[in-house]
């Protein structure tokens, strides 16, 4: 079964707010109670801005705010989602697998691009050479392992970020088959790198 919780914590939509995020209630879970293997994932949305931003307030408690560091909000999200894990998910029932982050690749400065006009990922056609990733370290890779790590008992970690980096040429850029002349550089093509992420499952279902 897939469902669709782009944050795994609530949204509701209240009369005088809007649509608001709220970081410290997953109500949701419920539908995860049961199953065998449970596979979760959460990051870009969180960063959208301007008419991409599906929410319009943060609420922790009783406090409502307007804005919120992203990483921050993110941060407290998935310690609401750890400690729901913790205290309802049996362990001995039901594997849980977290798949870390898939990063975007929106600037070529980052993996030092040989071309000066290069911008983004369009017109790249070959992965970053070698086994490390030039650029920086992706914050939010650092706030999932962190936050995994404190777990009573912690997730299993996909851990597909290095190996997302590396792909620069995985996306489908202007080729989308939409008609749009905007590079899409945060989504993967098929058959691509996301089978690459299944073959990882099917080695830690084995594994674990």
């Amino acid at each position: 079964m897939w469902l669709k919780e782009g944050f795994l914590v609530d949204v509701i939509h209240d009369e005088q707010f809007g649509e608001v995020l709220k970081l410290d209630s997953i109500n949701t879970g419920q539908q995860w109670l049961g199953m065998d293997v449970l596979i979760f994932n959460t990051y870009h949305w969180w960063f959208h801005t301007g008419r991409y931003r599906t929410w319009d307030y943060f609420q922790v408690g009783d406090k409502m705010v307007k804005e919120m560091d992203s990483l921050e909000a993110l941060k407290i999200a998935l310690t609401t989602w750890a400690n729901w894990i913790d205290n309802n998910i049996d362990p001995s029932k039901t594997s849980v697998f977290y798949q870390g982050v898939a990063v975007a690749h929106l600037d070529a400065k980052e993996w030092d691009d040989p071309n000066p006009k290069a911008k983004e990922c369009q017109g790249q056609t070959e992965p970053v050479e070698g086994s490390t990733y030039p650029g920086p370290m992706n914050q939010g890779d650092a706030v999932v392992k962190e936050i995994i790590s404190n777990m009573t008992r912690p997730a299993y970690l996909l851990d597909i970020t290095l190996l997302t980096q590396l792909r620069k040429d995985g996306h489908p850029s202007i080729y989308a088959g939409s008609g749009t002349k905007l590079s899409d550089c945060s989504h993967w093509c098929l058959a691509g790198v996301p089978d690459t992420w299944n073959q990882l499952l099917y080695a830690a279902l084995f594994d674990n």
